[in-house]
């Protein structure tokens, strides 16, 4: 009987220990920052356009911010995917260009016709000129919950400079 008092008092008092314990608050989500709301729109797309002329590339601006979920998706998807990552890094010279409260680049988004009309993110292709070639809305390459890898890269294989050549276009 005595065993059993001891074994109720010790579950007794390890409980009220464990239910006084100060409850920890959750770990704080550390705010992305892949956008930079204070970078110069133009200058980025400008330095981006003389680097893939010079490379021989085009150029892949992904148009969001650092609130839209969907946009980190894709930002995050590419660079867990060496498939991703590699094809774009020796295809494209890449810009992230911010919309957000704090900074709308309205000036930007008119000189590329408004690509926000899509959704976030948006993807804008343009040439080694700076001239806007395409414009995707990111829904066309999503599946299921999220964005598809296949559908993605058929996208940027579309567009790259050597899909646009009119010897690699004989029917």
């Amino acid at each position: 009987m005595k065993k059993i008092i001891i074994l109720v008092a010790s579950v007794f008092i390890a409980t009220a220990s464990f239910a006084q314990a100060p409850a920890q608050a959750p770990a704080k989500k550390e705010a992305v920052h892949i956008y930079d709301p204070k970078a110069n729109a133009q200058a980025d797309i400008d330095a981006a356009v003389a680097k893939a002329k010079k490379e021989g590339k085009h150029v892949f601006i992904q148009a969001g911010g650092n609130w839209c979920i969907w946009c980190i998706r894709f930002h995050d998807l590419v660079n867990a995917t060496p498939e991703l990552k590699d094809y774009l890094d020796k295809n494209y010279v890449t810009v992230l260009l911010n919309w957000s409260p704090e900074n709308k680049n309205e000036a930007v988004f008119k000189k590329l016709q408004y690509p926000g009309r899509f959704g976030f993110p948006v993807f804008l292709i343009l040439d080694g000129d700076g001239k806007l070639i395409h414009t995707q809305n990111s829904a066309y390459l999503e599946e299921g919950n999220g964005h598809s890898v296949k559908k993605i890269m058929e996208f940027l294989k579309n567009w790259n400079v050597a899909a646009l050549k009119p010897e690699n276009n004989k029917y």
